[in-house]
């Protein structure tokens, strides 16, 4: 993401996930823990989603709604919440970032790659 704080949008990520871990992965998000969904709120985000295709290799794609005026500073907030970096920590293992020197979820360029939106509706 750019580092300018832009207000309200909607933003596209993606990255892989390590095929050994697929079950483990979608686990632990239908038991999301409380902490990570409240910082997610508490961060300006709405209507996120992740979604898994397979082939040709398993890809996840996250989909939300950014609602705040500063994401820099909001996200500043989220990577700074010990419980969402131990959660990073968990699933930083099962992923494989497509962003070249990215080494986790909390530090180098972003670890999710980035999308550019190319057409939406209502």
């Amino acid at each position: 993401m750019s580092s300018a704080n832009q207000g309200p949008r909607r933003i596209g990520q993606w990255l892989y996930l390590k095929p050994k871990h697929i079950d483990a992965y979608k686990e632990c998000h239908a038991k999301v823990w409380p902490e990570v969904l409240e910082q997610i709120k508490d961060s300006n985000i709405k209507d996120y989603s992740i979604f898994l295709s397979l082939t040709p290799r398993p890809t996840l794609f996250a989909s939300f709604k950014y609602v705040g005026n500063s994401f820099d500073e909001d996200m500043a907030r989220m990577a700074a919440n010990p419980k969402v970096q131990e959660w990073w920590q968990m699933t930083d293992g099962m992923q494989e970032s497509p962003v070249e020197g990215a080494t986790g979820s909390a530090s180098g360029p972003g670890w999710w790659g980035q999308t550019e939106e190319v057409f939406y509706t209502e």
